[in-house]
């Protein structure tokens, strides 16, 4: 049974580029090991993640981010059974919200700001299926 599951954190402490890249890292080698598959999304301290797998693979790695204490504030934002993978081609990829239009940020929310906490699961799913279609993605593989 393959799920696909979206949350949203803030990051506890400053996260900079090494450290983010040190995440990515450390996710590959895991999610790879547990066929999970998904993107990041990371800007102005939150997370945004879509993670793809088998139910109880995913199950416990959101188990393990929401117990981290290196998260806060961890939402479920939408979770749902899925026939196939979107991301089967990255164990995790990164959206680069560094090429991204602050206007496609207003299409969703309130100002051009990345904040999944003020906005529904649905809106954040929209949200994130153009992120990924007109931002690159870093990271795959």
């Amino acid at each position: 049974m393959l799920v696909r599951l979206m949350y949203a954190s803030r990051a506890a402490d400053a996260v900079d580029q090494e450290a983010l890249l040190a995440i990515l890292r450390q996710s590959k080698a895991q999610n790879t090991a547990n066929g999970i598959t998904g993107v990041l999304c990371f800007s102005g301290g939150i997370f945004l993640q879509l993670l793809e797998g088998g139910r109880m693979q995913v199950n416990a790695l959101y188990n393990r981010i929401a117990a981290d204490k290196r998260h806060r504030d961890v939402v479920l934002l939408r979770y749902e059974e899925i026939g196939e993978r979107r991301f089967a081609g990255w164990s995790m990829g990164q959206v680069n919200l560094a090429r991204l239009n602050p206007a496609l940020l207003l299409k969703y929310s309130e100002t051009a700001v990345l904040d999944p906490y003020a906005v529904s699961g649905q809106v954040s799913m929209a949200l994130f299926e153009e992120l990924v279609a007109t931002a690159s993605i870093v990271g795959q593989g």
